[in-house]
């Protein structure tokens, strides 16, 4: 890397090209613990700033985690570049300035008043950027625009749930019906251009300067967290919890029709969710295969910003079917009603989520079909939300699950009693 002298420093191998590759827009790094991926960002970025006059912004989501994470590690990189002379590190504003005119300034999403202007900025470094909001990273998207210079965003993270707005934006986003690459792919190739981005994957076996103790830790999380294995080990997405559903599975959907036909005393359920503006209206139809403990999800409707005379257009299909619903929406079933529906309202009451949600848990398995994409989407990666101690919160859940909504409402007045046979007890108590 040039200043004025050649300057010789060591890198890992699997980072040289993401360090001299300035030909794309976007450069998202995801990778496992220890794999030296903002290292990199940082030798990037002050090699830059070295070369050409530019103005570059380093973003986390809070303010007061820069000064212990990107502020060190530039001033840690500089050192070891031995370009300490050439930049000057200021606490107050907190700023990086170099000889020849060259800035890296620093701020936090959690004020976002003082990100209305990236005036001059051509490099953005949004470090961990599943912690930034995406209404914060389409902020910045809309604002890094100079006039004459190329301008770049450099997002790194740890992998997270593949509910993230990164994972829905830089791979896919099934409910939206948005593709744009296959995770597994870049696992396997390990670097991937899609257009203007340039995608990077690391683990710690790409850091040869990490000592073997702490490879060994990572390690052994194989034997007793699985989840944080794969992030921290693996650097894969995927789902960051306990699953609501474990027993959910996906079959083609005329192996379902098949296997429903099978059922000896099939019974027959629908739910209904409604929702508008933020949230959907989702029809669930399902069979239930009582003696087995089966519960078949073989069609669905899914919809938003529509309004009731739209959606009972959609649904005019099912109208001779009854239809449980949402019963904090009396006036809506009330129309659905007069529009020769057969809808009822189901039962709520304290604490209902929760019971409603450990009877769909009790079924052995749940099997949908492959044609139900937003049930699918919705609810094949569920997890549980946590408090602040990490417990479970057995009522929420790490999306909002409009399809379980649905589910719960077409179930009410249906009990699944114990796979043993031994009454009416929920499973494991």
């Amino acid at each position: 890397m040039m200043t004025d002298n050649q300057i010789e420093f060591a890198l890992n191998d699997h980072f040289y090209d993401f360090v001299d590759d300035w030909k794309h827009k976007f450069y998202f790094l995801v990778g496992g613990y220890g794999s030296s991926k903002s290292y990199h960002v940082a030798v990037k970025l002050i090699e830059k700033l070295l070369e050409e006059k530019r103005k570059a912004l380093v973003v986390r989501e809070v303010f007061d985690t820069i000064r212990d994470s990107c502020f060190d590690l530039l001033e840690e990189v500089a050192n070891a570049m031995g370009v300490e002379d050439y930049l000057q590190f200021t606490s107050s504003p907190m700023q990086v300035r170099f000889k020849n005119g060259s800035k890296i300034i620093f701020k936090g999403m959690d004020k976002p008043v003082k990100l209305k202007s990236l005036n001059g900025v051509s490099i953005v470094w949004i470090e961990e950027c599943s912690e930034v909001k995406y209404m914060g990273f389409k902020e910045i998207l809309g604002r890094l625009r100079h006039p004459t210079m190329s301008n770049h965003i450099i997002l790194s993270t740890n992998p997270v749930s593949k509910g993230n707005w990164c994972y829905k934006y830089f791979f896919q986003d099934k409910k939206e019906h948005v593709f744009v690459l296959d995770d597994e792919l870049l696992y396997k190739n390990r670097v991937v251009v899609i257009g203007k981005t340039y995608y990077h994957h690391s683990t710690v076996d790409d850091n040869y300067f990490v000592p073997k103790d702490y490879i060994e830790q990572l390690d052994d999380l194989k034997t007793h967290d699985q989840d944080l294995y794969r992030v921290a080990r693996l650097g894969r997405f995927g789902v960051n919890g306990r699953l609501v559903l474990p027993q959910f599975v996906v079959m083609p959907d005329e192996d379902i029709r098949a296997a429903m036909k099978a059922v000896k005393q099939p019974l027959e359920k629908n739910g209904m969710d409604f929702g508008f503006v933020t949230s959907y209206n989702a029809v669930v139809r399902m069979l239930i295969d009582h003696d087995n403990k089966i519960l078949y999800l073989y069609d669905e409707y899914y919809s938003r910003d529509k309004t009731d005379p739209e959606i009972a257009q959609d649904i005019e299909k099912w109208k001779d079917v009854l239809i449980k619903a949402d019963c904090a929406e009396p006036k809506a079933i009330k129309y659905y009603k007069q529009k020769g529906f057969r809808m009822k309202a189901c039962k709520k009451f304290q604490g209902s989520r929760e019971v409603y949600t450990k009877k769909v848990k009790r079924f052995r398995s749940i099997v949908c079909s492959d044609k139900c994409k937003n049930i699918i989407d919705e609810l094949q990666d569920l997890t549980f939300a946590v408090d602040k101690d990490g417990e479970i919160i057995e009522d929420e859940f790490n999306i909002d699950p409009h399809t379980l909504s649905a589910i719960w409402y077409g179930l009410d007045d249906y009990e699944v009693s114990d796979l043993k046979g031994g009454g009416m007890r929920t499973l494991g108590s």
